[in-house]
């Protein structure tokens, strides 16, 4: 009888390997050991920029093929249809069907390092010349009067641009699509990434850790993410990713106040790309290709039975009182986006745990609240027409 257990262990393991073992995975089948850039994703596809061209995937990751050839791409960004790629020297190529041909734009003498879009406003950043802006999708360019900087990183939120650059010049800021910029306050850093959600906007970068925007610049303060040289940002909801130039991947479940390393399976290559598509993680590599991992297993929320429930329901937390570690379970009977939060004995937000649309089933989430005092907690579960509060009791 052991014998047939563990054989069924193993052929389990085979054909199911994500779910035996909670680590990143390689998915570079197609594309090799390739450097990996950047990534974009749209309609359920995935682009990764890498040293020998863009490469698709429409399938998770699970294979690959190579679209725009011949070609080291830094770069890529999406706007509706139309998929926009910076090169090294060649400067942007454009498709309008989703990779399957590409055409090299009017801005075909620069290197560019990091794009951009909203809309039809097209943002290209330059190693050495600055910002170059598009309102025609790529017909014609004109240099912005950012015009004297490298720009390894740019992102929008609406008629704000952001740019980041290198040589401790920090973050720069434009409100009308780029007509003018102003150097923000967080002026003294070497940034190499950026990325937006909402209120927040986030800066990696080199050496000095993750720095936090929650006024669209005016004021930035570093997180507890303070030593380490970040290349590479993703968000989800208040969940924050942060790929280094070595370390892996660190975590953070509240927008950035506590972070966590969750490199199981990275290796100690760097990171210079992070992407999240249909409930998964996805990471450019320095050298191996793309990884993925499911972002449940980062998030923290963990699958228990896809069994459809009845009703909605939120259990009480275990164990109770607990110290640091607790965990909550609840149930979907139907799809919905889920939001569970923590709150203190005032009232106030101490951490959102999920903020996700979740399938039918029954769900369990670790809320490890070392870094928080004694006291009275409330949780909270809003999922369509349904919340539910209860109480729990951290005791140190």
């Amino acid at each position: 009888m052991k014998k047939i257990i563990f054989l069924f262990f193993i052929v389990h393991c085979t054909l199911n390997i994500e779910h035996c073992y909670t680590q990143w995975m390689q998915v570079s089948n197609g594309m090799g050991n390739r450097s990996v850039y950047s990534f974009a994703a749209g309609a359920g596809n995935i682009f990764a920029a890498t040293d020998t061209g863009v490469y698709l995937s429409t399938n998770n990751g699970t294979s690959w093929i190579r679209t725009l050839n011949n070609q080291t791409v830094l770069s890529l960004t999406l706007s509706g249809s139309n998929i926009f790629a910076g090169t090294v020297f060649y400067g942007v190529y454009l498709s309008t069907n989703y990779g399957t041909t590409w055409a090299q734009t009017s801005l075909n003498n620069q290197t560019v390092q990091a794009l951009a879009a909203n809309g039809n406003y097209i943002f290209a950043g330059t190693y050495a010349n600055g910002v170059y802006l598009s309102t025609n999708y790529c017909a014609s360019w004109t240099q912005t009067s950012l015009n004297n900087h490298d720009v390894p990183a740019l992102s929008c939120n609406g008629n704000y641009i952001f740019a980041g650059t290198p040589y401790y010049n920090g973050v720069y800021l434009s409100t009308n699509y780029g007509s003018s910029w102003a150097q923000t306050t967080l002026n003294n850093q070497w940034v190499n990434s950026l990325s937006i959600n909402g209120n927040y906007i986030f800066a990696g970068t080199g050496g000095t850790g993750v720095f936090k925007s929650t006024d669209n610049g005016t004021s930035w303060s570093q997180t507890s993410l303070n030593n380490d040289f970040i290349w590479s940002l993703a968000l989800n909801g208040n969940n924050v990713f942060a790929g280094t130039s070595g370390t892996g991947v660190y975590v953070s479940n509240n927008n950035g106040t506590n972070w966590m390393l969750r490199s199981e399976g990275l290796g100690g290559y760097g990171l210079p790309a992070l992407c999240i598509l249909n409930n998964y993680i996805f990471a450019g590599s320095n050298g191996k290709g793309v990884y993925r991992r499911p972002l449940s297993e980062l998030i923290g929320i963990k699958p228990i039975s896809y069994e459809v429930p009845n009703n909605f329901s939120l259990s009480q937390n275990y164990p109770n009182p607990f110290n640091p570690i607790t965990n909550v379970k609840f149930q979907m009977p139907n799809e919905a986006l889920a939001k569970l939060t923590v709150f203190d004995i005032l009232g106030r937000e101490a951490a959102i745990l999920v903020n996700e649309e979740l399938k039918p089933g029954t769900y369990e989430i670790e809320w490890n609240a070392s870094n928080y005092p004694s006291g009275v907690y409330y949780y909270k579960l809003t999922a369509g027409d349904y919340t539910k509060t209860k109480k729990m009791v951290l005791i140190k």
